[in-house]
C-alpha cells in the first residue's frame, strides 16, 4: 500500500473514538410506492472522528504530533477500531477456527485473511489488510498449524504456507487481531484551548483507505 506508515494511531485516543462502517446505496421511490435499491459500493468504507477520544491536552498533543508525522492526509496509518478489531466478537478469545479462508487443494499456498459477517439472511466478506503483528493463528481441517509451517504478511493481510507444508485437503481457517488502514480526512486541525476546557472537542476525521 503506497504512502502508508506502519504505525498505529495513539491507542488511548482510539478507544474513545466514534464512527464505524459507511455504505453507499441509491434508493429510487416509484410511483406505486415501491422502491428500487442499488448498492453502489460492494464493501463498506469506515469513517471515524478521533476528536471524541480526546480527553486531555496531552491527548490532543499526541494527536497533533501524530498528524504532523503523517503530513496531514498524505500518509496512511493503522487504526484500532474500538469495537471491531478481532476475528471473533469483542469480548471473545481469538481462535484459529474463527474465520474461514478457503479450502486446501495441495496447490494453493497463499490465502487472504478475511472476516465474515453473516446471519440467516445473508453474508458480507471483509478483506483484512492489516492484521496485528504476532496475533495470527491458523488451522487446517480443524487442527492448529505450527507457526513454522507458514508466513504472515502483516502489511498485506495474507498467509503463505512454506514449501512442503501446503495442505492437501481440508478447510483453512484463521484467528487474528487487526487494524483498519486509514488516513486523516483533513489537512487542518483547529485547536482552541479555551473551547476545549469548556468541553468542546475538535473534530479529527479519519477515513478508511482501500487497497
Amino acid at each position: 500500500m503506497a504512502g502508508f506508515h506502519e504505525v498505529r494511531f495513539p491507542l488511548r485516543v482510539a478507544l474513545g473514538t466514534s464512527g464505524g462502517p459507511v455504505r453507499r446505496t441509491d434508493i429510487v421511490s416509484l410511483s406505486n410506492g415501491r422502491e428500487n435499491r442499488n448498492r453502489r459500493w460492494q464493501d463498506a468504507r469506515r469513517r471515524y472522528d478521533a476528536g471524541s477520544g480526546v480527553r486531555s491536552v496531552d491527548d490532543l498533543y499526541a494527536v497533533l504530533a501524530f498528524f504532523e508525522a503523517r503530513a496531514g492526509q498524505f500518509y496512511g496509518f493503522r487504526f484500532r477500531d474500538p469495537v471491531d478489531h478481532k476475528s471473533c466478537e469483542p469480548g471473545g478469545a481469538i481462535s484459529a477456527m474463527d474465520q474461514f479462508l478457503g479450502t486446501a487443494d495441495g496447490t494453493t499456498a497463499k490465502f487472504e485473511l478475511v472476516k465474515r459477517y453473516a446471519d440467516a439472511g445473508g453474508e458480507t466478506v471483509r478483506r483484512i489488510d492489516k492484521p496485528a503483528t504476532g496475533t495470527v493463528t491458523v488451522a487446517v481441517a480443524g487442527s492448529p498449524v505450527p507457526a513454522a509451517d507458514y508466513t504472515v504478511d502483516y502489511m498485506a493481510g495474507t498467509i503463505t504456507f512454506r514449501p512442503g507444508k501446503v495442505p492437501l485437503t481440508g478447510t483453512v481457517r484463521a484467528g487474528f487481531e487487526f487494524d483498519v488502514p486509514v488516513r486523516f480526512d483533513t489537512d487542518r486541525i483547529d485547536i482552541d484551548l479555551g473551547q476545549f476546557d469548556a468541553g468542546r472537542i475538535p473534530s479529527i476525521p479519519l477515513v478508511e483507505i482501500k487497497p
